[in-house]
């Protein structure tokens, strides 16, 4: 309304408003609402992770531009990996409390800002700093963005939604590397945070008007100080595996001995305050639940193996192979390539014979793809790489759906969150143990000869794998074979099964 002088009252409609609320009553009324959150999320998930693989394409470039060295720039990439480890049980619930949306929405948005400020960074240590952040805010929008698809799709349907959701996971990496080396040819690396910023905001906008209101949960306080003796625990011990081999600190360096004695102190200090207080950050009763312990030491295991290969599998293929860099890259991309294809199609897979026959298949493919890669020598065809990496992205990509189905049907509504950022934690954790332990068995063993050294390391991962099958064993098919019981916390007068409700067709069924 505006008054003055000679002038009437005009009514200003807000179009924009009334824009936005007519294009979400539509979306949220289409049968097909479920995967249009989906498709939302997964729109996310590819602005964050993609950068990755082209940002390892670059760090040469980095180190130029501002006068270090790789040892330094290589923080760009595992800097944001070790601190989205620590932090993502907390975004969790953090998820439950606040509510999914806002934590992915303020996420999403604090990415575009770090990103930003990572476009214009002066110098290594900056560039590092908004890295960091801006990946670990990053990875906040995992759990949020799990929790939202879990509560819209039933139990039934969950491993196929995440297995799209590993398909993008897994393809944005691969798109990276298809998309990083020329690019990087005609523009600054600056432009990966450039890009990133605006799809990030594009992001945001999408995202506001498809995903659904999820409450608050008042009823439950944030456990502050759970959340700092796991964050110690959990950083105590991949900054001591991580600094334990590098030139300078080594193994017996006192900060890397600390590291490693810290860690259980931190880990009994957590149990031991969580057992004595309501809201618990990681609920303890799902850790006497087969199908959220069994699959949480399945992805360990199998993240262990895949990711320490996907790591070792470079200078295997230069070292033993001869294989130039454009080539190491290009015939890489047959794992992640395999991984993305496996996830749809062992997701769905899932729906029809349960979560136990994707573990054990995913484990074994796995433990195929080590033995394989520890046969390779001098004269090994590139076939034989081939087979070794698409067995390697198969395993990852048929039991990483089903597993997190699993723990997805076990646990409460208000614990989606929570659930999926600790599932992140673990996996996170096996890849920093699996890369340092492989790579450290490799170089320990050179004295063999460069072919023994690296089957040397593979067969540790094959080891690894088999525990991850045999983890897989113990998990029961949670979907359309069996209801899923879950033990209530003594005294809560909560009945002890907690079935995930099958959703309303049209999104209205978020509050619980």
């Amino acid at each position: 309304m505006i008054e003055a002088p000679g002038l009437d009252e005009v009514a200003v409609l807000p179009w924009p408003l009334l824009w936005r609320r007519r294009v979400e009553r539509r979306v949220r009324s289409s049968d097909r609402y479920p995967w249009l959150v989906l498709t939302a999320a997964l729109v996310g998930l590819f602005s964050v992770g993609f950068s990755i693989t082209i940002l390892s394409i670059a760090l040469d470039n980095i180190a130029v531009e501002f006068g270090t060295s790789r040892n330094v720039t290589i923080w760009i990439i595992t800097g944001p990996l070790l601190l989205g480890a620590i932090v993502t049980p907390s975004a969790g619930r953090l998820a439950d409390l606040l509510g999914a949306r806002r934590v992915y929405l303020t996420s999403m948005v604090l990415v575009a800002f770090f990103a930003g400020l990572a476009a214009l960074a002066w110098s290594a240590p900056s560039l590092i700093l908004f890295r960091t952040l801006g990946g670990a805010i990053g990875a906040a929008t995992g759990p949020a963005s799990i929790a939202l698809i879990n509560r819209l799709f039933t139990r039934e349907k969950r491993a196929q939604a995440l297995g799209y959701w590993s398909l993008v996971a897994a393809g944005g990496p691969v798109i990276g590397v298809i998309v990083g080396g020329p690019a990087l040819a005609l523009v600054s690396w600056r432009w990966i945070f450039i890009v990133q910023v605006p799809l990030s905001l594009i992001t945001v906008g999408v995202c506001a008007m498809v995903f659904p209101e999820t409450p608050r949960d008042r009823t439950v306080r944030f456990d502050g100080v759970g959340a700092v003796l796991l964050a110690f625990a959990a950083g105590s011990f991949v900054v001591a595996l991580n600094r334990a081999p590098e030139a300078g600190w080594g193994w017996s360096h006192p900060l890397v001995i600390g590291g490693f004695a810290a860690t259980p102190l931190l880990i009994l200090a957590f149990v031991l305050y969580e057992r004595r207080i309501t809201d618990q950050l990681i609920p303890m009763r799902y850790l006497r639940h087969r199908n959220f312990s069994f699959p949480m030491i399945n992805q360990f295991f199998t993240n262990f193996a895949y990711m320490g290969g996907f790591f070792l599998t470079p200078f295997l293929l230069r070292n033993v192979l001869g294989y130039s860099e454009a080539k190491i890259g290009f015939t890489s991309i047959a794992r992640p390539a395999a991984f993305a294809i496996a996830g749809p199609v062992a997701g769905w897979l899932a729906t029809k014979v349960g979560e136990r026959v994707n573990a054990v298949a995913g484990g074994a493919f796995l433990v195929g793809s080590m033995v394989v890669f520890s046969t390779v020598t001098t004269d090994s065809s590139d076939l034989v790489v081939l087979f070794a990496l698409m067995l390697s992205g198969l395993g990852m990509g048929t039991t990483a759906p089903a597993m997190a189905a699993a723990i997805a049907n076990t646990v409460d509504n208000r614990d989606l969150g929570v659930a999926g950022g600790a599932q992140q934690m673990v996996s996170q954790i096996g890849v920093v143990v699996g890369t340092q332990v492989m790579v450290t068995v490799q170089q320990a063993t050179a004295s063999l000869g460069n072919a023994a050294s690296y089957a040397r390391g593979y067969l540790v991962g094959g080891a690894a794998a088999a525990m991850g099958l045999l983890a897989g064993a113990f998990v029961h098919a949670s979907i359309g074979h069996r209801r899923t019981r879950v033990p209530g916390p003594a005294g809560s007068g909560r009945p002890d099964a907690h079935e995930a409700p099958s959703p309303a067709p049209r999104g209205e069924q978020l509050a619980s």
